[in-house]
């Protein structure tokens, strides 16, 4: 008697079958006859009855439990095995199927979440971890890890489209606003395919980057992310989500929000071109030139919602409209980076006097030059201006220039085509707004908790994939902040709770299995919070996974 597990694939979907059979012979050929169909069986049923079969001559040891039993401590399974039900439960399994690569793939979503860093760390990670056991892998190195991120690579607009079928099955449902922005990821060293220099938004100087573009729906729940080179400025990305949501999402009656200065007459001439709506911000300049133009006034800014609507153009009925407001923390915090500036430049003068008065032959333009440059890095010497008397600098400050500089501190303006009857001021101030999900996602996969660099690939092709396997990350987190929001912990520390979980490998007369404890109070709540329970056992499988890059062996050659 045996299993009989099999899998097939016939127009792009992957069916599995499992019979329970019996083999014989019949004038030396060998017959099979069925006696169950298990496929719609759970894989834990599934592999119980494997495992009863394969142990059968010694079930009756285990029942009894003699006294010679061992135990030895297995792998981390608290983590993996809460991370695959997610994985199931969001649509992320499904999206990437159940080939070998796709397996591979969840391994790196889930490597991401746990500990970062190479494939050479996802392997050694997986040493520590039930993952073979869990996902029924077999032994793989970091070789296979590059090759799944590959086929993830080729694979990313279909998983994409997956989970947004997925996450909306019911069409009605489907959001008609998305939030977008970009950020960039630093790069060490100068061979990334994609790295270029460009406007690094981490202030890192001198280090190549990439641009990464960001979709989500309008809670901030991720759908699209792309990878442009290092030098691609924000508005040039935005045709590309334009085009994600008209032909692979199948979005109408969209209203596409972007951060401030991303949409300019090119986008809106391409979001019209879809009959799309749109809600973003413009810069201080184009604030400034609106109010020489005198379409906006200086009055019109307060702490509360101020609107001026106009026609876009003479030929389009489509209304223009300007939210203004100022907002008064922000003012208040600009004067004091303001007044900040001003006391570190006052200090410097004090500096420079003082080496004046104590050494005769210092040059007072050579110190004068020092602190306009220190002005001008500063950015008040518009309205500073640094005089000399004798061997004494002092500082003047113009406070006509300097009220002028203060008048648009805190100021803003949202702009929209939405029309008035489908969205009131408030609400699209409140949409715009919503870009923070944007912003908390960008934090989360960069510097919290999955950490986006280092990137330790170059092909364009695996640096998409990386990107991608990163997301898939942050819709599994994005689930856990939803989930864990009363749980007196952060997801981070949630994580470690769940890593720490680990299997107990019970071995009887040379037959073992992995018996999991019941977790400590915190694990339980959180996995109550997930409505998840831990099973009592898993199959030990006992795959040894092994790096093709040795440790020792790269030691000696130091």
């Amino acid at each position: 008697m045996f299993i009989d597990d099999s899998t097939s694939t016939r127009n792009g979907k992957t069916y599995r079958r499992v019979l329970l059979r019996n083999s014989y012979r019949v004038n030396g050929k060998v017959r099979h006859d069925t006696l169950a169909n298990l496929s719609h069986s759970s894989d834990e049923d599934i592999d119980a009855i494997k495992f009863a079969l394969k142990h059968k001559k010694s079930i009756n040891t285990f029942v009894s439990l003699p006294q010679n039993v061992k135990t030895k401590q297995g792998l981390a399974v608290g983590a993996v095995w809460v991370f695959a039900q997610l994985a199931k439960r969001l649509g992320i399994t499904h999206a990437l199927g159940s080939s070998r690569d796709a397996k591979l793939s969840l391994w790196l979503i889930m490597a991401a979440l746990i500990g970062q860093g190479s494939r050479l760390s996802a392997v050694r990670l997986a040493q520590r971890h039930a993952v073979c056991d869990v996902l029924k892998l077999k032994a793989f190195n970091e070789d296979d890890l590059y090759q799944a991120m590959d086929w993830l690579a080729s694979q990313q607009h279909h998983i994409e489209q997956s989970l947004f079928a997925h996450r909306y099955a019911d069409t009605k449902k489907a959001p008609t606003l998305y939030l977008y922005d970009t950020t960039s990821s630093y790069l060490e060293g100068t061979h990334n395919e994609l790295g270029a220099f460009g406007l690094c938004k981490d202030k890192k100087k001198g280090k190549m980057q990439i641009v990464i573009g960001l979709l989500t729906d309008d809670v901030g729940w991720p759908i699209s992310v792309e990878v442009f080179t290092g030098n691609t400025q924000d508005q040039q990305t935005v045709g590309d989500q334009i085009t994600a949501l008209a032909e692979r999402f199948g979005a109408d009656k969209v209203t596409f929000v972007g951060d401030r200065g991303m949409i300019k007459s090119g986008q809106i001439e391409a979001l019209h071109g879809q009959q799309f709506r749109y809600i973003t911000a413009i810069t201080k300049a184009q604030v400034k030139k609106l109010i020489r133009e005198e379409v906006l006034s200086l009055s019109l800014f307060d702490d509360t919602l101020c609107e001026v609507t106009l026609s876009e153009d003479d030929a389009s009925d489509t209304p223009l409209r300007y939210i203004v407001r100022r907002n008064p923390v922000r003012a208040r915090d600009i004067e004091h980076v303001r007044q900040s500036k001003l006391a570190t430049l006052q200090k410097l003068v004090e500096q420079k006097n003082l080496y004046l008065q104590h050494h005769s032959r210092a040059q007072v333009d050579v110190a004068k030059r020092d602190v306009e440059a220190k002005a001008a890095t500063l950015k008040i010497d518009g309205w500073i201006q640094i005089d000399t008397e004798a061997r004494t600098l002092s500082l003047t400050k113009d406070d006509e220039k300097r009220n002028t500089e203060a008048q648009l501190d805190g100021c803003y303006v949202i702009t929209s085509d939405v029309p008035i009857d489908e969205a009131s001021a408030p609400t699209i101030h409140a949409r715009y707004k919503d870009l923070k999900e944007v912003e908390w996602a960008f934090r989360t996969m960069k510097t919290t908790l999955i950490e986006m660099r280092g990137i330790y690939v170059r092909k364009a092709l695996r640096t998409r994939a990386h990107v991608c396997i990163i997301m898939l990350a942050y819709v599994i987190a994005y689930e856990l902040r939803r989930q864990w929001t009363e749980v007196e912990m952060t997801i981070e520390e949630g994580i470690d709770e769940l890593t720490s979980i680990s299997t107990i490998i019970v071995d009887v007369a040379g037959a073992s299995c992995q018996t999991i404890p019941e977790p400590r109070p915190h694990g339980r709540q959180l996995l109550k919070e997930l409505d998840m329970t831990l099973p009592d056992a898993i199959v030990h499988r006992d795959i040894q996974i092994s790096p093709r890059k040795q440790i020792k062996a790269a030691r000696r050659k130091q």
